[in-house]
């Protein structure tokens, strides 16, 4: 079966069980989401969904993030990690949208990629998500999945992104994207995969290896 044919299948087999593909990020605008999505990195998306309420309702818009001062906006996201470069790279972000794009979070990787703490991920959901777009959004989830899948053996994200995009057809790009992060958080993760109950097993070059031992117990409480 060749990379095309099984990645098809893995994704059919995928949205039966995730059916729900939609970010786990909360948002309501894509200035929203360009925002969270800066703040994602190197801290979970709930952790994001619990300081970005407090941070909209204070910076609703690109010009009031762009003019606040960076103190301020350090305390409002200080809980993600990171919070002094993340401060300045959302600050950035907002006032090059301001400057540059007449307030509009713009819809081109070049575009994207140039804003303060944007990279290809980033900029492939605020694509997918916003405008459409189909696109490989390669984050860690995506990248053990895919490589435990045996579907590449590239290891840096924009490698990986370039390789999928030889073999699976855009029109599945997107949520194949999705199905697979969610599938990385809840069932392939990166300690324990939980290959006994997979829904791709047949179809992973991985799971054998692991399915010839038993599962892991866990202990009773």
């Amino acid at each position: 079966m060749d990379r095309t044919t099984r990645a098809l299948a893995i994704v059919t087999a995928l949205k039966a069980e995730y059916p729900d593909l939609r970010p786990l990020l909360d948002f309501r605008n894509p200035f929203e989401l360009l925002i969270a999505v800066i703040l994602s990195a190197q801290t979970t998306d709930a952790q994001v969904n619990q300081i970005t309420p407090a941070l909209f309702r204070r910076f609703p818009c690109p010009e009031d993030l762009a003019g606040a001062e960076v103190a301020e906006i350090e305390l409002l996201v200080h809980s993600t990690g990171f919070f002094r470069t993340k401060a300045r790279n959302i600050r950035g972000a907002a006032g090059a949208i301001v400057e540059k794009h007449a307030g509009q979070v713009p819809d081109s990787m070049e575009e994207l990629v140039a804003l303060p703490g944007v990279g290809r991920k980033s900029a492939n959901v605020i694509l997918s998500h916003i405008y459409g777009v189909p696109g490989i959004i390669v984050d860690t989830h995506f990248s053990r999945v895919v490589r435990r899948l045996g579907l590449t053996a590239e290891k840096e994200p924009e490698r990986i992104e370039r390789d999928v995009d030889t073999f699976l057809p855009e029109n599945v790009q997107t949520d194949f994207s999705m199905a697979v992060n969610y599938h990385g958080r809840y069932c392939c993760t990166a300690r324990s995969p939980a290959c006994h109950r997979c829904v791709v097993a047949t179809l992973c070059e991985f799971s054998p290896k692991n399915l010839e031992r038993p599962p892991k117990l866990e202990k009773q409480k």
